[in-house]
């Protein structure tokens, strides 16, 4: 029987608009984008230029410094543009759908008849390699490493996350094939992380796994917290992190020989007509997604969740790593004397407004007004009540600000990604930008020590 661990620190931010589970297909768009910017730490080198055809699979740019990891086109068609920022930073290279659906042939085999370097040597041919991201440091996994562990949580505890068990219902031999995959790649343990209730039917019969459940608020399904809980990082040591639909992706790679962009995404929030859950691809243009299915045009459009998504443009790309798709109120207002009326209708991680007297399970409509403006960064507690690690992350994040890697080394940064962190910043009442810090400190340490 799986053990059931209970978290007490975090907190549930109650939001409407949680996708009901219904399966629409999205319309398919007529552009597609894979941005650099969704990979922490990456240096991209195109692969290919405007103008040039390619099939879905095929390199669209790679890694400067690991050649080998490959970032590739979700569609066939052509590419029509590379579009940059300051100092030409790649932002986006995007492909036009020809709508004919031709895919890069790879090869079909049973994980379990295949060598770790051929399994490593398909993952990586295949472009699928970036679906792995290395603890510490949360950038795209290093081919040459060997893992001491690899981790999947199962289950998405953030604001109106997705319900993964219903992704994915229907994939359990694809899922099981990925695993297999896996398992190919570690010479140790490859953990699931479980919600302590729920059907489970696809994760629940997955083989070759340790499974552990999980009780608590936010953030017990990230998977970092869960690492943190059940088999923490030693020093020089490293651990890879997956998300569930990428090992299906495996598993069709392996079953079918081709690489599979397609990825079921929740379209929730409150400014959403009838939030849902959509068939989409990678990088898919959300333009279609957006167009009627909105309350009104002045929201926030978010690829992912609200605490750690990117914000993006009614034209904007689905990112890599997204399963949802986040759109609330805009919040740019200024409300006087706010703090000195009761709030009933607004949600607070503290007792500042009277809605705190209220149900638990109340819902609501929340903006992105920040409410105030940075003030002096002081030590309050608030982070400590929202992040079960054994960490002190105030005096992390100072350390950060104060570029001392020997502090930040002791203070527990190998532990930590911005997902880990992000409702401290949520509840911070100094107003400051935890997640960007702390990704500039991660940066430091890589920097430093490599």
């Amino acid at each position: 029987m799986s053990n059931v661990i209970k978290l007490k620190r975090g907190l549930d931010i109650q939001l409407k608009g949680r996708a009901e589970k219904i399966l629409d297909q999205m319309d398919r768009p007529d552009t597609f984008a894979i941005k650099p910017t969704d990979f922490h730490g990456l240096t991209p080198k195109l692969a290919a230029k405007e103008g040039d055809k390619v099939k879905a699979g095929s390199p669209l740019f790679f890694d400067k410094y690991q050649p080998e990891v490959k970032y590739v086109s979700p569609v066939s068609g052509e590419v029509v543009a590379v579009n940059r920022g300051e100092r030409r930073k790649i932002l986006e290279v995007v492909v036009k759908a020809d709508g004919e659906n031709q895919s890069e042939e790879f090869r079909k085999a049973n994980p379990a008849d295949l060598s770790r370097d051929e399994v490593r040597e398909e993952l990586l041919r295949s472009g699928l390699w970036p679906a792995f991201k290395m603890r510490p440091y949360g950038v795209v996994a290093r081919p040459d490493e060997n893992p001491r562990d690899i981790f999947i949580s199962c289950f998405d505890s953030a604001p109106l996350a997705p319900d993964y068990d219903y992704i994915l219902s229907g994939e359990e031999s694809a899922w099981q094939t990925g695993l297999d995959a896996l398992s190919k790649l570690t010479d140790g343990k490859i953990y699931l992380g479980l919600p302590a209730e729920g059907a489970n039917k696809v994760f629940a019969n997955s083989k070759g796994v340790e499974i552990n459940r999980f009780q608590g608020p936010h953030p017990a399904g990230n998977v970092g917290i869960q690492l943190h809980t059940v088999a923490p990082l030693a020093k020089n040591e490293v651990v890879w992190t997956i998300q569930p639909q990428d090992v299906v992706a495996i598993g069709k790679l392996f079953e079918k020989g081709i690489y599979d962009p397609s990825r079921i995404i929740a379209f929730a929030g409150s400014e959403v007509k009838e939030p849902r859950y959509y068939r989409t691809w990678v990088g898919a243009n959300l333009a279609g997604l957006f167009k009627g299915r909105l309350t009104n045009d002045h929201v926030r459009f978010i690829s992912g969740n609200v605490l750690t998504g990117n914000r993006i443009e009614s034209d904007g790309f689905l990112g890599f790593y997204d399963s949802m798709v986040s759109v609330i109120p805009e919040g740019d207002y200024y409300e006087a004397f706010g703090w000195a009326l009761p709030g009933f209708n607004k949600f607070s991680p503290s007792h500042t407004f009277f809605s705190w007297l209220g149900s638990k399970k109340k819902k609501y409509r929340l903006d992105t007004n920040m409410h105030g403006e940075e003030r002096a960064f002081v030590v309050s507690g608030e982070y400590e009540k929202v992040l079960p690690m054994d960490i002190l992350p105030v005096y992390l994040l100072k350390a950060i600000l104060a570029n001392d890697i020997d502090k930040m080394e002791k203070l527990g940064i190998y532990d930590v990604v911005e997902e880990d962190m992000a409702l401290c910043e949520y509840v911070c009442t100094s107003k400051i930008q935890v997640q960007s810090i702390l990704r500039k400190g991660i940066d430091s340490m890589i920097k430093e020590l490599g």
